[in-house]
């Protein structure tokens, strides 16, 4: 079977029947990056290679605002050099991390739109967006998670990506 870059890990194909998976759940990452371009030039080769690692499950990908920027977020500093290897080596993208000052996520939702929204633009500098656009509260630490819950009790804080139902 050939794939044209159409499938990922976990995808499931059929001959009619209609399967629904849950998928495989995305944990909370302690370490968290920014992605650094060091070669303007190659910015489609950066982002395609990033997102087909993350794609992978090798680290997770979080887009936050102003600036569509980039932060990786993984359990351990091996592999952001698996990253870097892999980029310069695989896709021909030379980058840089910036470490940020998160150690903890959570992925947020609420039953009223309306204040999730109010949350995430007012949180903003805290949001990224993982792959399917869901908005990801990052914090320095469990203390400012449980302040932020205190702060907004119609927001729900969860340790993984697997939230619904």
């Amino acid at each position: 079977l050939y794939d044209s870059g159409n499938f990922k890990i976990g995808d499931t194909l059929t001959e009619g029947e209609k399967l629904q998976f849950k998928g495989i759940p995305r944990f909370s990452p302690s370490i968290f990056k920014e992605v650094e371009n060091m070669d303007p030039m190659r910015t489609k080769q950066l982002e395609k290679g990033i997102e087909q690692l993350t794609d992978e499950g090798v680290a997770q990908l979080f887009v936050m605002q102003p600036g569509n920027r980039k932060v990786i977020g993984a359990v351990g500093e091996l592999q952001f050099e698996v990253i870097n290897f892999r980029l310069e080596h695989e896709y021909g993208a030379k980058c840089r991390f910036r470490t940020l000052s998160y150690t903890r996520s959570s992925w947020v939702t609420s039953s009223d739109k309306k204040k999730l929204d109010e949350f995430v633009k007012r949180k903003q500098q805290h949001i990224g967006f993982d792959k399917e656009a869901n908005p990801v509260y990052l914090s320095d630490s469990d203390y400012m998670i449980n302040l932020t819950k205190q702060d907004y009790p119609d927001i729900d804080f969860h340790k993984t990506s697997e939230f619904k139902s």
